[in-house]
């Protein structure tokens, strides 16, 4: 089911010091420490609005629980109980809240509000299968603090479906590549500008420690998917393929821009630089076995320094780039991702959903969302660039992004659904453990792509 995005251009002037510190486990259900709150047993059906005409009744939320923490979702809730005293607010929450609450999404029981993060969560396939609220002429009457429109407000618009919005994009973020600055300084290695430089400083750092200089999470592979490739694509082929690519078009995994950004990926597994035992590690182990310089470089989110706050070694500097696999004298490429709450088609009580989701949606909440997670949420004017606590990589990341000579931002059109994701990510590992040329992935890819679209 091919569906694309009619999102427009957004200005990132200034946004992304606003990520500092960014705490979450963008795509990983084995993140986070959060419990579960509340029962997740059936709830009855409650009447939306009492006989005054107020929201009353049970609402039910779930939330995906990873790097970013729940105390945000806490303050949100517990004000929200205050202001909807008539609400009662049943919590289902935790790092493996989207496996524990299938279930009740297949009977057609779900919970009224969504916030779509995690393994097992995937916004596209919850479009596709109907699950979600069509938002779209409802959005357009949510207001801000200041009278001005969410709509207006966001810093990325939300992705479209065939023209319409089912879900409001919560959290801002991107990926990029990390490495240790006091480690290169200290030795003298080149931070990559592109392919090639990313190359001989990987060849460098395998002579000179004696490591596997890349890491990626092997039960995972869409960290490399979104980490690498989608920069790569954009870089190469530009918007119109990276669309192509997430929505399963004909002949976009067989075109020839598209094997030769993977032959860059064999090219890395012939020479050793992937961790050789990659295919077993979590996205928290590659990102412990950076940390313990066991690897050089990791893609990830700006979730990475705030997750593993707890086991950052003495002397370590974040150091971050956008994921170099650009060719030389071509920009570096960033693809922004998202973070989407949403309301479920079969809410049992969609008033007190929607009085939820707009409440959540204020300038006080993101700057909240900030004190309490270190990101941002997608919102506009919510000023962080006087926040001491701000570290030197994200102020050198802002100058970077906003200047058009390094850095060009691409838009995706929407999440890859799982469906494609899945089949994609398991050919990328053969590839990424050398079982693979790139020639039979871009096969392999098409034919997923086929049975997708069928």
């Amino acid at each position: 089911m091919n569906k694309l995005f009619n999102g427009r251009r957004f200005l990132l002037i200034g946004m992304l010091l606003m990520l500092a510190l960014v705490a979450a486990c963008s795509s990983d259900g084995d993140a986070g420490d959060g419990e579960a709150d509340g029962d997740a047993t059936e709830t009855s059906s409650t009447p939306s609005t009492d006989a005054n005409g107020e929201i009353s009744g049970d609402l039910e939320i779930q939330y995906f629980v990873g790097g970013y923490g729940d105390s945000w979702w806490k303050e949100v809730i517990a004000d929200f109980k205050e202001a909807y005293p008539d609400v009662n607010v049943i919590e289902h929450a935790g790092p493996n809240i989207n496996d524990e609450m299938r279930s009740r999404w297949i009977s057609n029981d779900p919970p009224d509000v969504v916030y779509i993060d995690g393994a097992g969560s995937s916004e596209t396939q919850m479009v596709e299968d109907g699950q979600l609220m069509d938002l779209t002429e409802w959005v357009e009457g949510i207001e801000l603090e200041g009278g001005d429109k969410l709509v207006d407000s966001f810093i990325v618009q939300p992705g479209k479906f065939d023209g319409q919005i089912y879900s409001l994009p919560l959290v801002f973020d991107t990926w990029g590549t990390w490495y240790d600055r006091a480690l290169f300084e200290e030795n003298g290695y080149e931070v990559p500008t592109d392919f090639e430089s990313f190359i001989s400083s990987m060849e460098e750092i395998k002579a000179g420690e004696n490591i596997d200089p890349l890491v990626t999470s092997g039960q995972h592979p869409y960290y490399f998917l979104r980490g690498m490739l989608y920069p790569a694509f954009s870089a190469a082929g530009g918007e119109e393929l990276l669309a192509d690519l997430i929505t399963g078009a004909e002949g976009a995994w067989t075109s020839d821009t598209t094997l030769e950004v993977m032959k860059k990926v064999e090219r890395l597994q012939q020479e050793g630089m992937f961790d050789s035992g990659l295919g077993a590690l979590n996205h928290t182990q590659s990102q412990m076995n950076f940390l313990l310089h066991e690897n050089a470089f990791i893609p990830v989110g700006f979730w990475l320094p705030n997750e593993m706050a707890n086991d950052i070694p003495e002397g370590f500097d974040f150091g971050f780039i956008p994921s170099p696999m650009q060719d030389p004298g071509e920009p570096f490429a960033i693809v922004p991702d998202l973070r989407p709450l949403a309301i479920a088609e079969n809410a049992e009580n969609p008033d007190a959903a929607k009085a939820f989701v707009e409440f959540a949606f204020t300038r006080e909440y993101a700057m909240s969302f900030s004190e309490h997670t270190g990101a941002i949420m997608n919102i506009t004017e919510v000023d962080l660039t006087e926040n001491e606590n701000v570290p030197s990589y994200l102020t050198e990341a802002n100058a970077m992004i906003n200047d058009p000579e390094q850095v060009q931002i691409y838009e995706k059109p929407h999440p890859m659904s799982a469906d494609l994701e899945t089949p994609i990510g398991n050919a990328l590992m053969s590839l990424m453990l050398g079982n693979m040329t790139a020639e039979e992935f871009v096969e392999e890819a098409e034919k997923a792509a086929a049975d997708y679209r069928n």
